[in-house]
């Protein structure tokens, strides 16, 4: 005699408004929104800006304790005698060495960069492939390679350029000429030589048609090109590092890395706030200038009407 096995108890139907049921059917929906994604986003941009701004925040604070809050003061700017930024001749000397090497900086990389970006967009040849590989080196080699190899450059191949400003200078010179070519290599691929060819076939020459038509185009890529010299001029640490001579040399970076490694004080994170806003707000022009070219494209005939109005 054949016996059936029992079934298996079927288990209790969820309740389509139940908790369980919405969790379940919230966690298996593929069409949902990426919750999980955009959580571990914002997990990861808190972990990032949070220590930034406690470091911000007690830069402000009273007293010297870089923990503790006691009261809000602009004492570690401007008010106490000795130890502010006003007032401290070491703090204000790393100041202006990185605002005077800073625009140093984009005034020599920009027009260089921009001039490269064109000649390696223009050049066809077969070196113009390793030029274009040359001109990307900086950007793969770490820092710290760079630093060595510039300060082993002036020290042992150039000694008439003594360490300190001028070495410092053609340092971040040689650094961010690569980030100034990307930014207009990628103008470049954007624009076309449809208008450079338009200008020559009414009759203007090959200079006349990179002066007149050209370089207006490249108008935001050099504005852009010249803001992300100052920035990355502004961050730099190593090189400004290797290259500093006396101490009328020290950049901030070097002056916070010094500090923080000795006694800091709340005038430290001043410093550091200051150069946080000059690089983000040189960060947000830079993007707000793109912003903008790009919507001029998308409405559209923005460079047929720059090209109207050349007069060749």
């Amino acid at each position: 005699m054949t016996t059936v096995a029992e079934a298996p108890a079927a288990a209790p139907a969820e309740r389509p408004g139940s908790l369980v049921g919405r969790l379940r059917g919230w966690a298996s929906n593929p069409w949902g929104k990426p919750r999980f994604l955009t959580a571990f986003t914002w997990l990861y941009v808190a972990w990032s800006l949070v220590p930034v701004a406690i470091a911000v925040l007690f830069s402000f604070n009273a007293g010297r304790s870089r923990s503790a809050w006691q009261g809000f003061s602009l004492r570690w700017y401007t008010g106490d005698p000795d130890l502010s930024i006003l007032h401290d001749p070491s703090m204000r000397s790393a100041l202006v060495q990185s605002v005077k090497l800073a625009v140093l900086t984009m005034l020599i990389a920009t027009p260089l960069g921009i001039a490269l970006a064109v000649g390696l967009g223009r050049w066809r040849g077969r070196a113009s492939k390793p030029a274009n590989f040359l001109m990307l080196l900086p950007l793969v080699t770490p820092e710290l390679i760079m630093g060595v190899a510039l300060l082993l450059v002036f020290v042992h191949m150039i000694p008439f350029i003594d360490l300190g400003t001028g070495a410092q200078l053609l340092g971040h010179v040689t650094f961010t000429l690569s980030f100034v070519v990307i930014v207009a290599r990628g103008r470049l691929f954007a624009i076309g030589k449809e208008y450079e060819e338009a200008a020559m076939d009414l009759g203007a020459s090959p200079m006349q048609a990179l002066w007149h038509v050209l370089l207006p185009l490249l108008r935001p890529a050099i504005v852009v090109g010249a803001l992300v010299a100052v920035a990355i001029s502004l961050d730099d640490f190593v090189i400004s590092q290797f290259l500093v001579g006396d101490s009328s040399t020290v950049t901030i970076p070097v002056r916070v890395y010094a500090a923080s490694r000795l006694g800091p004080t709340p005038a430290t994170n001043a410093i550091a706030t200051v150069l946080l806003v000059g690089t983000l707000l040189t960060a947000t022009a830079a993007g707000l200038i793109l912003r903008r070219a790009r919507r001029r494209e998308q409405r559209g005939g923005s460079a047929v009407e720059d090209l109207a109005r050349l007069e060749i």
